[in-house]
């Protein structure tokens, strides 16, 4: 059986075709239009289930065709059934993109304590208990936006980006202010890492969203990164509500 999965961002949409749990081919759309679900659905024969998750303005002919087009489709919210038990005391408030990426973490690794971290826009770090239970977790702001708030919000400091190497003690105020959130953010990770393996000394941290392989090569803690966590995570819970159907 051959799945669509859509993960309609703020900025861009993430799809992919699975077979199973395995992911045949990924799209990247600026935006999800008719023509760009023709373009990645009408590859494949034989596509009978679909599922979208989305945080921002959805074409109602979107959900038209995907209703007409295929037996089995859904439109996840947060009444959606998924294969985990979720103990976040506002299940309508949580950010559909960390469940998918808690379960897509908790279908990789099952059995095993997982901490989930996000780093895109935000940075999301999402508990998963060994026995299948999504505690929640936290949310700061990402790399991107520490840089655009230091400019945004003062008269003075200027926009900075990234860079792949900075000074610890920064001696111009650019430098200062990578250090600052770049430095910050990597005692950030390792420190909410290093405060969970003192209940959970067996952890396993699973890295994704935007930023990941920038964090991946400079952090302290053994760390797994797989950007496409929340596809899997979707193709998931797609799969287990047609079994229970």
């Amino acid at each position: 059986m051959l799945n669509l999965v859509i993960d309609k961002g703020n900025s861009r949409t993430k799809a992919a075709i699975f077979s199973g749990q395995e992911i045949v081919e990924t799209f990247l759309f600026d935006d999800l239009t008719t023509s760009s679900l023709d373009d990645a659905a009408n590859k494949y024969y034989g596509l009978d289930s679909a599922i979208l998750s989305s945080v921002s303005y959805v074409e109602p002919a979107i959900n038209i065709i995907l209703k007409k087009r295929f037996t089995h489709f859904i439109e996840l919210n947060h009444q959606t059934p998924v294969p985990l038990r979720n103990n976040y005391q506002t299940p309508e408030t949580l950010g559909l993109d960390r469940l998918a990426a808690a379960v897509g973490a908790s279908t990789l690794f099952p059995g095993l304590d997982l901490l989930v971290i996000d780093a895109g826009t935000a940075v999301t770090f999402d508990l998963i208990e060994k026995n299948g239970t999504f505690q929640g977790g936290n949310i700061s702001p990402g790399m991107k936006s520490r840089f655009r708030a230091l400019h945004e919000y003062t008269l003075k400091l200027p926009l900075v980006e990234e860079s792949e190497n900075w000074p610890f003690i920064g001696k111009t105020t650019e430098d200062a202010i990578r250090s600052g959130v770049i430095t910050g953010m990597l005692m950030e990770i390792d420190g909410m890492i290093d405060l969970l393996k003192k209940d959970y000394p067996l952890i396993h941290i699973v890295l994704t969203g935007g930023d990941a392989l920038f964090f991946e090569r400079r952090l302290k803690n053994h760390i797994f990164v797989k950007s496409e966590i929340t596809l899997i995570g979707l193709n998931r819970i797609l799969e287990y509500n047609v079994e229970k159907q």
